[in-house]
């Protein structure tokens, strides 16, 4: 065992026993939490005209602050970029994370001071958390790898200004840098495809243990790894043990994952996002994450059904249940209050709090009331993976509501397959979806029964398709990814105009 792996693991076991006192105590956490952020703004302009001196209690906090999105608080943006002082928190924010919004095109998350260490404190924790309960610190000893986005920054209204993982760049620790890749040069470069074969280059004869990012992106790293080698990447890295990633569900490429290692590898699942770093996953083997009571964020649930209501149910997380799907709606040392960040989770445990992200509320198929979520055709493609072994690249699901020929409307799912299947496989691994979709959701169920839909239908896209149609949109790689599934068919219709599918 070497020093460093010996010290990681006296200071993981630290770690870990200081977080059980909010683990174990989640809902004072979140009560002291409150009392701080509404303290700390009750003198900015948003606390004034919300009343803060007079939020005593959850209720009145219900009752001075609507529940907004992005929309809703781009008035104050627009007055912190104009170079307005104590708007949202107090002082101005240090950054803006730079994320891209539907209606309001780019939007500006701040970034204060005091949010800022959160994020950092979060991520470091969720790898102390596997050391604690693994044993396992081998890699920090080997080079780590984290596919990001560029670190280089622009200003709006005198505010740094770019992703939030190029944000994050600039405050890996001392103690990581000489092991951290790629080179800072390499990371500034701007276009995915240039970028990643360059990450290649440079990491190919390095002693990587530990590999970071969207599954999507790390699909492509490692692809091309063994495009250049003809080795697995288990072979080229033989002291790669542990893969962290966040942002996508890791399930529908976790077969894809490991053929291209040769080998399984632990992983670690994170929740991080502009707005704040709530979950991670703090026990291997499970499927689900811990929420962070204590990290600058105050969280209210809305059930998913009502969050389009005058008048939605707002809960606590103390009223919360398993099972339920509910809106997150968050307050912040960044300044967010009552923010509907547009992200559906799921309790599995209350003993402690551990969620699972179901989806985003803007992706769903409700076309005619079947109130489909990602969370069930995640589920339902995991399991015909499973049962048939066959292995796909990416997938989303599109509503077919005006099909050829006079017949029934149906859910139609895109996937590329690693591989071209035979009709006879397509078929079935078509059944095993619609078993699963009429297991998971009684509305669906009742809409094929009744005779309103007819069942799902795929469509093969071509290899390395969906790769094509984000390059055509300019959202090829980054922090941009392939929505699971979709109320319309604008990307389904897109797929097809550019000739995508077989």
């Amino acid at each position: 065992m070497g020093l460093k792996s010996f010290l990681a693991k006296l200071y993981a076991a630290r770690v870990v026993g200081q977080n059980q006192k909010w683990i174990n105590n989640p809902v004072q956490a979140q009560q002291k939490v409150l009392r701080q952020l509404v303290s700390s703004a009750e003198n900015t302009a948003f606390g004034k005209d919300h009343d803060f001196s007079g939020i005593t209690s959850y209720e009145k906090l219900k009752k001075n602050i609507p529940i907004r999105n992005y929309e809703g608080f781009k008035p104050y943006i627009d007055r912190i970029i104009n170079g307005e002082y104590n708007v949202l928190w107090k002082g101005r924010p240090i950054y803006f994370a730079k994320t891209s919004g539907t209606t309001s095109g780019t939007k500006y998350i701040p970034i204060t001071k005091e949010s800022m260490p959160y994020h950092i404190k979060a991520a470091k924790h969720a790898l102390l958390h596997y050391i604690y309960e693994t044993k396992q610190a081998d890699f920090v000893n080997g080079k780590m790898i984290f596919l990001q986005g560029s670190p280089v920054l622009d200003e709006v209204g005198g505010i740094k200004t770019g992703r939030l993982s190029g944000i994050v760049a600039h405050f890996v620790p001392k103690y990581l840098q000489k092991n951290r890749m790629p080179s800072w040069e390499t990371n500034t470069i701007g276009d995915w495809e240039t970028k990643v074969n360059k990450i290649v280059e440079e990491t190919l004869h390095e002693n990587m243990s530990l590999i970071s990012g969207i599954p999507s992106w790390v699909q492509t790293y490692f692809e091309k790894l063994i495009e250049k080698t003809g080795k697995p990447v288990g072979k080229i890295f033989p002291d790669f043990n542990l893969f962290v990633y966040g942002g996508l569900n890791f399930e529908p490429y976790r077969k894809k994952f490991e053929n291209l290692i040769g080998r399984t590898v632990d992983s670690i699942e994170l929740y991080p996002a502009s707005e704040g770093f709530f979950a991670y996953q703090d026990k291997p083997g499970r499927d689900d994450m811990l929420l962070l009571t204590d990290n600058g964020m105050f969280y209210e649930f809305v059930p998913a059904g009502e969050i389009f209501d005058d008048n939605p149910t707002r809960l606590s997380l103390a009223e919360v249940q398993t099972g339920v799907n509910y809106a997150l709606i968050l307050h912040t040392n960044a300044g967010l209050w009552a923010y509907n960040i547009g992200d559906t989770v799921m309790f599995t445990s209350t003993k402690p709090y551990r969620l699972k992200v179901t989806g985003r509320i803007k992706h769903f198929i409700s076309a005619f009331g079947e109130h489909v979520i990602a969370k069930e055709v995640e589920t339902a493609i995991k399991e015909a993976m499973q049962h048939t072994g066959i292995g796909i690249s990416e997938f989303t699901v599109a509503p077919q509501i005006n099909p050829p020929q006079n017949q029934l409307p149906y859910h139609e799912w895109l996937i590329e397959f690693e591989t071209e299947i035979t009709q006879e496989k397509l078929l079935n691994f078509a059944e095993i979806i619609e078993q699963s979709m009429l297991k998971q959701n009684v509305y669906y169920k009742d809409l094929i029964d009744g005779k309103v839909l007819q069942p799902v239908k795929i469509t093969p896209v071509i290899k390395g398709g969906f790769d094509a149609y984000m390059k055509s949109i300019g959202k090829l790689g980054g922090q941009n990814k392939i929505p699971r599934l979709a109320d319309n068919r604008k990307i389904a219709d897109k797929l097809y105009e550019m000739n995508l599918t077989n």
